[in-house]
Parts: C-alpha cells; structure tokens; sequence
C-alpha cells in the first residue's frame, strides 16, 4: 500500500508540477514554484489577480510609504478596502507585462495591476503606476536563494532561470525572491520584476556590468538576444551581470520543456501583457515581436 502511494505521489507531481514538503520544527508547508495550467485559456491581460481583484482607485486612502529598494513606494488601501503597495517607477510598466508572462505560463507570482493615473493623498497624482496585491490570507514570508531552494535540479527552477534571461533582468538578487504562505502551501515566488524588457550590462565584471544595462526600452530589448550558443547538449545563455554563473547556461531537455509551455501563447495573449502594462501600440507591437522572436530562438536552440 506504501508502495502504491508513493507512486501516485510521483505521477500526480508529475502532472501538477514539483511539490516538497519542507519542515520546520512543528510545522509542515508544501512548497510550490509551478503548476500545470490550461495556458491557452488563461487571461494575461487581467493576470493572476483576474477581474475580481481589480483595484477600485475611486477613494484611495494613504497608510506609508514603503522603505527599502530604489523605487519610489506607498502603502496604500482602495475603495474595496484591499491593501497595496504602489510602485511609482520606470520599473511599473514592465513588471506588470513580465509578472503576466510567467503567470500564463504557471509559474506562482505576485497579483499587481498597472494603474494609468492614480492620485494618494497627500502625495500627489501619478501616471503608470504598478499596484500590488497584498491579500489578509497571504503571509509574506522568507526570502528564497537561487542555487538553494527545494527545486534544485527541477526543470521548474530552470524553466524559471531562462526566463529571468527571457526578459533580460538584471536585478536577480535573492532579496527580490520571497515565499507567500497560504493555506499550508509554501508559494516560491519572484517579488520584483521591474528590472526587464530592456538591455543586459555588457559583461560580467564587478559593478562594471551595470554600465550598458536598461528597463524599459523595447528597442533595447529587441535587439538583444537570448541565446549565445549551443555545445552539445548545453545552451550558453546570453546572460551578462550579477550571478552570472547560475543563469549563464541551460540543457536542452529543461529550455525543451520551457519551449513546450511558451508555443502554448497566443500572439494576442503576449500582447495582452503588455496591454495589461499600458504601452503605447507601437511599443506592444515591438516587444511582442521581441518576445515570439525569443521563442523561436530558443526552440531552434534546443532542438
């Protein structure tokens, strides 16, 4: 009967995506990163907090502002009585787009909305500003480390690695990783987006790699690429910046796996993302060819 267990443990696992129990004294938390998900039908315009978690910015009542990071923050709760944080940054906009993205693809993340204008009194009135979600059921927890988690050696974590590539972010610090509680799951999440959809520093120097880099910028980002090369069964990423040894490379099985999951978007469904991010029409066109131009190279990479 142990036996039968344990292998319908392993097949469910397979189906719904990696899960471990992690311990800590008296406490049992089953950890989470991805999960199986019908991509094709998933909203990427609403994203992961869907239409039932619309920020309503009729009333907005200030509470702080938020320390901590280089982004301009405020504590805020709107006239449905829901807590955000409010991010007033150049890192809003693609945030917003690149949350959608991992989400559509069942990665496990944060719930934020893009607000074209908002006005927090006391504060002022503010244009594309990133709201996010923080839910009473929902206990922010630890903060997770890249090469140490429960997902080493999963194709989840390397699925997760290539994407922070995808979207060239250059900001992959384990303090903009964080695990969300609830209901006895351990959820591993990215709580910082904001550093993507621009351009990679030129090298992998200290505080020398950051000259170059961008956010933002979809000409930049069009014009970068994702992969470097292929040698044998590894694929050399074109990854240039802070922990570049552990995003730098990927086998072809795992960036195989992740392929499998990204053809499963629509085009409309990237461009909703960006939608989603308030870009002019002109910019959702580019980084929409950015981004199938991305896929492709992948794919051809890993075959």
């Amino acid at each position: 009967m142990k036996k039968l267990c344990l292998i319908l443990t392993v097949a469910l696992q397979a189906l719904n995506g990696a899960a471990y129990t992690q311990t800590n004294g008296e406490n049992e938390a089953r950890a989470v990163m991805w999960k199986k998900v019908d991509i094709a039908s998933r909203d990427l315009y609403l994203g992961p907090g869907g239409d039932e978690m619309v920020p309503d910015i009729s009333r907005v009542e200030f509470v702080e502002e938020k320390k901590g990071g280089s982004s301009l923050k405020y504590e805020i709760i709107d006239a449905n009585g829901r807590e955000w944080v409010a991010k007033i940054d150049k890192e809003s906009q693609p945030e917003t787009a690149a949350v959608r993205l991992l989400w559509g693809l069942g990665y496990l993340t944060e719930i934020n909305y893009l607000v074209p204008e908002i006005t927090i009194p006391g504060k002022g009135t503010f244009k594309n500003v990133r709201l996010e979600a923080r839910p009473k059921d929902i206990d922010r927890g630890d903060r997770w480390e890249w090469d140490e988690n429960p997902f080493v050696g999963t194709k989840e974590l390397a699925g997760l690695k290539i994407m922070m590539v995808f979207f060239n972010n250059w900001d992959v610090k384990t303090g903009n990783n964080i695990i969300l509680n609830k209901d006895g799951t351990a959820h591993y999440a990215i709580s910082d987006l904001g550093a993507t959809f621009g351009q990679l520093g030129g090298n992998d120097l200290p505080i020398i790699w950051r000259f170059g880099r961008s956010i933002n910028e979809p000409e930049d980002y069009e014009k970068t690429e994702l992969v470097e090369e292929t040698d044998g069964n590894k694929i050399e990423l074109a990854y240039k910046g802070r922990k570049s040894g552990i995003f730098d490379e990927a086998t072809k099985g795992e960036a195989r796996w992740l392929v499998g999951l990204l053809r499963q978007l629509s085009k409309q469904q990237i461009r909703d993302a960006f939608r989603a991010a308030n870009y002019t029409d002109d910019e959702i066109e580019t980084y929409v060819g950015a981004v199938i131009a991305r896929i492709d190279e992948l794919d051809k990479a890993s075959r």
